[in-house]
């Protein structure tokens, strides 16, 4: 058989292949995309039903605690509304400010301190102490500083989160192997170029987790901040559910806790994947 007639042959049988791989390829992807997702649903589906008993139970007046129908009712209506998204695009954008900053921050601190061993001595300790501080114990101090302003809920969220990131970059760096240092030696890196190419990449899964600890302590912070430090005219989500309690709206009330919850599930998520694709790429995970 000439060669290009067989090379035409073996084309089609990979084409066939292909066409009886795909839906079997999609089969498995469904199942792998429901494994991951009937966990969760159950686990939804056990809270609102705990919720629903709750209320029949008549624990408290139906205006005090409503019910999911209730509740759900009035969150899908206040997702049509663009004065929710301006709140949450606000809440956003101070989020992601503030965790840029605090990042940057414990970066520095946290390479600096892994670096020169007096200035661990110094500050090391303060660091975790700084970390295990609770976060609305520095809103009267920023209130101080900087008055009824975004930077007051700014300073508490940087500072709220800074030092686990800190605290993430240092752990990674004490772990690295000390086998790994002297090939780096050996190979030439000294100085920016060690810490480039040898110790950030190996410290990156504790550094991740630092990360993903910082964003707890942030988001927290920033919840908090919205709902003491109330800035005129900024009607961020924690403003608006302020004022749902106010006017004792507890639907309302549960609704942004629930979008708050959503928000602070997402970003997990991110962290998650992020660091899935880390271990993937160290050959930590399974096929």
């Amino acid at each position: 058989m000439p060669t290009d007639v067989k090379d035409d042959a073996a084309d089609r049988l990979s084409g066939l292949d292909a066409l009886e791989l795909s839906p079997a390829r999609e089969r498995d992807l469904g199942r792998r995309l429901w494994r991951a997702t009937w966990p969760k649903l159950l686990a939804v589906g056990i809270v609102i039903a705990a919720w629903q008993l709750v209320v029949l139970s008549e624990w408290k007046p139906e205006y005090v605690l409503p019910g999911p129908a209730t509740v759900f009712g009035d969150l899908a209506t206040l997702v049509t509304t663009g004065d929710f998204w301006e709140g949450v695009r606000l809440t956003m954008l101070r989020a992601v400010t503030g965790f840029a900053l605090a990042v940057l921050i414990g970066t520095v601190v946290g390479a600096a301190v892994s670096r020169f061993a007096p200035l661990r001595a110094a500050i090391g300790s303060l660091i975790t102490g700084l970390q295990t501080m609770p976060s609305i114990m520095w809103f009267p101090l920023a209130i101080l500083l900087f008055q009824i302003s975004e930077s007051a809920i700014m300073f508490v969220v940087v500072i709220g989160a800074a030092p686990s990131v800190a605290n993430g970059l240092i752990s990674g760096i004490d772990y690295v192997p000390r086998t790994w240092l002297r090939v780096g030696q050996v190979l030439g890196m000294t100085g920016f170029a060690r810490y480039r190419h040898l110790i950030l990449p190996a410290s990156l899964p504790s550094f991740i987790s630092g990360l993903k600890q910082g964003w707890a302590f942030s988001w927290r912070s920033l919840m908090a901040g919205e709902l003491l430090v109330i800035v005129p005219g900024a009607l961020s989500v924690g403003v608006r559910m302020q004022q749902a309690r106010d006017l004792s709206e507890s639907s309302l009330v549960i609704s942004f806790i629930i979008v708050v919850l959503v928000i602070g599930i997402l970003i997990d998520m991110l962290f998650n994947a992020a660091d899935n694709a880390l271990r993937k790429r160290w050959g930590l995970t399974g096929t």
